[in-house]
């Protein structure tokens, strides 16, 4: 597959996640409406895209390197194959949940950001600074984002272009529904379908992930 659609699907699946960054956007999106959620995504994506021009114009030498490139590989892909797991296995036996989307502007005095992010005046920088205070956000970089940032170098600047677009439109995507479905207090996806399609991501992930694996093995 190519690198956009790969990236695309991987930064979906990670996306779906319930986590900090879906618990304010809940929250925003009942008190400002449709943009609190691109508005957050942009601010996350402002600081991505910060993180990989920091890693390649630092590091391109070093990731480019064969058995750095390999150890990467082998890392990001045991990591990827147990997200994948996990994931599929977390939504077929219902502990992933979509009924934390099933709001409207009358549960304001219910949903509300977690208390170290309620003095952020704007989603843009509750965007950046939930992301950089989230562990996971900062071990899917250094496994995952790392491999996918060291296999698209193989390609140049278009392979890291194709890579972040696709990675970051997932993101934009699935937050602006979130955002939409909030702010209209409506639900626009089934709790059958969100199992569904975390449980083909994590299918997919786990696949992925043991390409990953072949090509630091065997490449």
């Amino acid at each position: 597959m190519g690198i956009f659609t790969t990236a695309f699907i991987i930064g979906f699946s990670g996306a779906m996640m319930p986590g900090p960054l879906l618990t304010v956007a809940i929250g925003e999106s009942i008190r400002r409406g449709f943009s609190a959620g691109p508005l957050l995504i942009l601010g996350h994506g402002m600081l991505e895209i910060v993180l990989i021009f920091a890693l390649t114009l630092g590091l391109a030498g070093f990731l480019t390197r064969a058995e750095v490139s390999v150890t990467i590989a082998i890392v990001g892909g045991i990591f990827l194959a147990y997200l994948g797991y996990t994931m599929a296995r977390d939504a077929r036996s219902g502990k992933l949940s979509l009924s934390m989307l099933s709001l409207s502007k009358d549960d304001d005095k219910d949903i509300n950001p977690p208390p170290k992010y309620k003095g952020l005046k704007h989603p843009v920088v509750s965007g950046i600074l939930i992301s950089i205070s989230n562990p996971y956000w900062t071990i899917w970089w250094a496994t995952i984002g790392l491999g996918y940032i060291t296999m698209s170098l193989q390609h140049g600047l278009m392979g890291l272009s194709l890579f972040f677009t696709g990675h970051i439109l997932a993101d934009l995507v699935w937050y602006s529904l979130v955002s939409a479905t909030v702010a209209g207090g409506k639900k626009f996806i089934s709790e059958g379908l969100y199992k569904g399609i975390l449980t083909c991501c994590g299918i997919f992930l786990t696949g992925l992930g043991g390409y990953f694996l072949y090509y630091g093995i065997f490449t």
